[in-house]
């Protein structure tokens, strides 16, 4: 190149770059927040249906059956390292959304095609599928190993979405906001409509993702960076409109499913647990953090604990031993947990975590969410940032012991006396450098409703953690039983609270 090309070709390039830089920066989340204000100040209008009636009819297998054509993905001709994937129109996600990608040269919408896909052993006519859309979309990129792009985050239906990290296999979702769950009015399910996705430079490592919310009673605008690793990350912008008052507004809600486990023994099942999540994990405002164990009531069971600018808060998956599942299939021991880190002040409010009864592995009966204290009047924005972390063992308390497994059992007893036992196992380096003979004790309250009979606490000389065990008699079996404790060494506090709810008797086996 001559000296005079190369002084052409320098101011050619950066005015491309700047170009590119500036048509990305033209559309942002105060586009899609417009649209939300507008929307929630017109009344709500319903999706229409769309959907031809053989299409509506298949059962699960025959959908599954139709499969987007991994050749036709989007920015794979282009070898970008993120690329797209889009699901079908179909009865288990009925409405479609509308999807677009924010080029250089601008927005453009994603248009449904039928060639798109391979409809398996399903017969249509493609003009009979002209009118309907995708329901989501998948995000692919390379985490387990080079030159493979992984599926590593799935939207589709509501507002429901699930990421996974290096790895791992999808288990939990995550919501973009919960309306009334649990409440005796029913439930509002808001749902995305429309999406917007930045074309990824050739060396990006971040996803950058817009979406517009809506139901009956608000809508909003989202943005979500994607960050695919060993831990994938997603920064969740949030700007929300009421169209009217809500009795309770759940934020960066996460969804799993529990069906039984080492604390709820008795199910006529091989496999030793059952679960996407074995537990609630908090770090409330004041540093103290807090392990609730799932259960999986007979009964709805709804707790919750109030906070000021919580830390953080996560269901999580433990329990990596897959002799703890003995599912070869399912791979519960690969499922991810997700922690929620709550960027600037959330204020005052709580973490409630409600717990479904469910017969089996097939629904996800388990939500948890932050609840503000208030809401602002309608028409007025509600601001809210947060990260979510896909994980695989999760977050634990630095520096101090946390709960590695609850235990509900007696061994041996001549007599039966009614009585309830739990076992309790700590662990961490904070703790494995304790000797056994040191001066640590457990700290338990249990409520009026229960006795404290006998507690023990030693260092499990098998497994090297330190193993609590209270037994308790409870005063009246119809009524709940809630129990805390954590060890101590002097005045210092050495683990994380553990946190149970025992629920009445005629809620559980």
């Amino acid at each position: 190149m001559t000296a005079i090309s190369d002084r052409l070709f320098r101011p050619l390039v950066a005015a491309l770059i700047l170009f590119v830089t500036a048509s990305a920066a033209a559309f942002g989340l105060d586009d899609v927040a417009a649209r939300a204000s507008s929307l929630a100040a017109r009344p709500y209008k319903a999706a229409a249906a769309n959907m031809p009636t053989q299409l509506r009819e298949l059962d699960y297998d025959a959908y599954r059956d139709i499969r987007y054509r991994p050749e036709k993905a989007l920015w794979r001709a282009e070898k970008l390292p993120f690329e797209l994937m889009f699901f079908h129109q179909g009865r288990a996600v009925p409405e479609s959304v509308r999807i677009n990608v924010i080029e250089p040269s601008g927005e453009h919408a994603v248009a449904f095609d039928p060639a798109l896909f391979d409809y398996g052993k399903n017969k249509f006519e493609p003009q009979t599928l002209s009118g309907i859309g995708f329901n989501g979309f998948r995000v692919h990129y390379a985490i387990n190993k080079p030159g493979y792009k992984d599926e590593v985050v799935v939207f589709q239906g509501a507002s429901y979405f699930r990421a996974v990290g290096k790895g791992q296999l999808y288990g939990l979702s995550a919501r973009g906001l919960a309306v009334d769950t649990a409440a005796s009015t029913g439930e509002e399910f808001p749902r995305f409509v429309e999406f917007w996705i930045e074309r990824p430079r050739t060396s990006a490592t971040a996803l950058t993702i817009y979406a517009l919310l809506d139901s009956r009673r608000v809508a909003g605008a989202y943005r979500f960076v994607l960050t695919p690793g060993v831990e994938t990350t997603m920064q969740v912008t949030a700007r929300l409109y009421l169209r009217e008052a809500i009795g309770k507004l759940g934020l960066a809600p996460l969804t799993s499913m529990f069906a039984f486990g080492e604390n709820q023994p008795g199910r006529d099942d091989y496999r030793p647990e059952v679960h996407d999540s074995d537990g609630l994990s908090i770090q409330l405002g004041d540093g103290e953090w807090i392990w609730r164990p799932l259960v999986n009531p007979r009964r709805l069971l709804v707790t919750s604990f109030g906070t000021t600018n919580p830390r953080g808060f996560g269901l999580m998956q433990r329990d990596r031993s897959p002799a703890s599942y003995e599912d070869p299939e399912a791979l519960y021991d690969r499922r991810p947990s997700a922690w929620i880190e709550p960027l600037g002040n959330w204020g005052a409010g709580r973490i409630e975590l409600v717990q479904i009864p469910t017969p089996d592995e097939t629904n996800d009966n388990i939500v948890a969410f932050w609840v503000p204290e208030s809401l602002p009047a309608p028409g007025k924005p509600l601001d809210l940032s947060y990260k979510i972390h896909w994980q695989a063992a999760g977050t634990v308390p630095a520096g101090k012991g946390w709960v590695v497994q609850t235990r509900r059992g007696r061994g041996f007893a001549r007599k039966a006396d009614g009585d309830i036992q739990y076992v309790v196992d700590f662990d961490g380096p904070a703790l494995r450098s304790l000797a056994a003979a040191t001066d640590v004790e457990p700290v338990i309250w249990v409520d009026a409703n229960a006795e404290v009979r006998e507690r023990n606490l030693f260092k499990n000389p098998v497994s090297g953690a330190w193993r609590m065990t209270v037994r308790i008699k409870r005063n009246d079996a119809a009524k709940p039983v809630e129990l805390r404790a954590y060890l101590k060494q002097q005045q210092s506090t050495l683990t994380e609270t553990w946190s149970y709810i025992l629920p009445a008797e005629a809620d559980k086996p």
